[in-house]
């Protein structure tokens, strides 16, 4: 079990395990409305909150838990409580719950919790602006000392009361952009660092918050170019999306983040994300996002290759091959593995490309008839090893599955498609390898709503 998914685990465990208190939740909802607390107490509940995460900088998740979820983490943690008449075990605080740089929030105060935030936060950052505001119009001394000094302060009210509203309401912007405001002025790479740590707080709860990505991303193009640990900031963002996207499930927003990271990487990290990443995608190939990962890596790969070598594509060319070719090989495994996924194959033409592209560009490049010949045979085996694929994959082994004739059908649509991408002069060769595999009768077998279709299709006698 992943440490950050703490507070999942306590919600699986409790309330799957014990029906009875759903009913008692919604007793205690109903008391909570009719008893809610007065400004006062909220603000007490805020000061609380926000001493402890000043106590405890490192808290690295956030959960937000039921009244009666407090009994049993005090229990596992052995915590002091107080005992009932009855003799029942009581924790002593039923808001807050802090431990091993964990915070728990109690449902019971989220929402006057939240109203006592944004009212604190709206109020000193209505002051802030206008101290900054006179500070800029002042001109005396002493006066600008004291404005100053008063900005300070103000500034750190900001920053102290936008944190605790952003890990109650993830998606207020105002908040984000007051601490964009306040580091933009600082420029401090502490501050760009507190930064990145407060929006993976807000990602431990909120993993598809835009807002949270959004921050990140303005973060690290504050730090590009200005300080010499860029990399390794993009090497562990790298690693968050990873262990977010372990936890949830198609998370468009997350791999949009690390896709967008590949610009900044160096050809040696874009090389290592790709054998890193490998074992991953093929443990979850209906994640079509992590393949489109993938295919970014690879296009930096082979931008980054280009534009170094002004010309001479000599030194790379080897490298990039093999990086195309062990990516095909590894699609290959995983579309026998896996039958039927339309993904795989989406994911082959983009490779499939890359390499006719590469070996057509080394062929009209070769002066030697040795490096000819060797760039044929090349482009031989390839176009041998895919008529193979078509065959393997074109059998349907047993008429009640529905993924053994959509296999066929995406191998059949794959070689239509894989037909036009070859040069001219090797369109023929190609075909005469594909006419075993009858691609129109396969199509017609697989998917007989488009025959109207097929029919039409200009497949030479296949």
């Amino acid at each position: 079990m992943y440490r950050s998914s703490f507070f999942s685990f306590v919600f699986f465990f409790d309330f799957r395990g014990k029906q009875t208190k759903r009913q008692n939740s919604e007793l205690e909802i109903e008391k909570m409305n009719e008893n809610s607390l007065d400004e006062e107490g909220a603000m007490d509940l805020l000061n609380q909150l926000e001493a402890i995460l000043e106590s405890d900088p490192l808290i690295d998740e956030v959960g937000f838990i039921h009244p009666s979820q407090f009994v049993m983490l005090s229990k596992e943690c052995c915590e002091s409580s107080d005992s009932s008449e009855d003799g029942a075990f009581r924790p002593r605080d039923t808001k807050f719950w802090n431990r091993d740089h964990k915070l728990g929030i109690s449902t019971e105060v989220l929402l006057p919790l939240c109203k006592a935030a944004k009212s604190a936060f709206m109020d000193v950052m209505k002051q802030y602006k206008t101290h900054s505001s006179l500070s800029d119009n002042k001109h005396e001394d002493e006066n600008i000392m004291f404005g100053s000094l008063s900005c300070l302060s103000f500034e750190s009210e900001v920053m102290k009361h936008s944190r605790a509203l952003l890990l109650l309401s993830c998606d207020f912007g105002t908040a984000w952009n007051s601490r964009k405001l306040v580091v933009s002025k600082k420029q401090q790479m502490s501050m760009f660092m507190d930064e990145l740590l407060l929006s993976a707080l807000v990602l431990s709860y909120s993993p598809k918050s835009e807002q949270a990505w959004s921050h990140r991303r303005w973060i690290i193009k504050m730090i590009a170019g200005k300080y010499s640990t860029l990399q390794d900031i993009i090497a562990n963002e790298s690693e968050l999306v990873e262990k977010i996207a372990e936890r949830s499930k198609m998370n468009y927003r997350a791999w949009n983040h690390r896709c967008w990271l590949v610009s900044y990487m160096t050809r040696g990290q874009m090389l290592h994300e790709i054998k890193k990443s490998r074992d991953w995608a093929g443990l979850h190939v209906a994640d079509n996002s992590c393949f489109h990962y993938r295919r970014r890596l690879m296009l930096g790969i082979l931008e980054n290759s280009f534009c170094k070598q002004e010309g001479d594509n000599s030194s790379y060319d080897v490298e990039n091959y093999q990086v195309v070719k062990e990516e095909l090989d590894l699609n290959e495994v995983l579309i026998k593995r896996y039958i039927g996924r339309e993904a795989l194959w989406l994911h082959r033409r983009y490779l499939s490309l890359c390499l006719i592209r590469h070996l057509t560009t080394m062929h009209g490049t070769c002066c030697h008839s040795e490096q000819k010949t060797s760039m044929d045979n090349e482009i031989n085996k390839f176009l041998d090893n895919e008529s193979c694929l078509l065959n393997s994959c074109s059998t349907i082994q047993d008429m009640e599955f529905e993924d053994f004739k959509a296999q066929a059908m995406y191998s059949a649509i794959y070689f239509l498609w894989l037909i036009k991408q070859i040069p001219q002069f090797r369109e023929i060769e190609l075909q005469v390898k594909l006419k075993a595999g009858n691609l129109k009768s396969i199509l017609h077998k697989t998917c007989p709503e488009r025959s109207f279709l097929w029919d039409f299709l200009d497949l030479n006698g296949f």
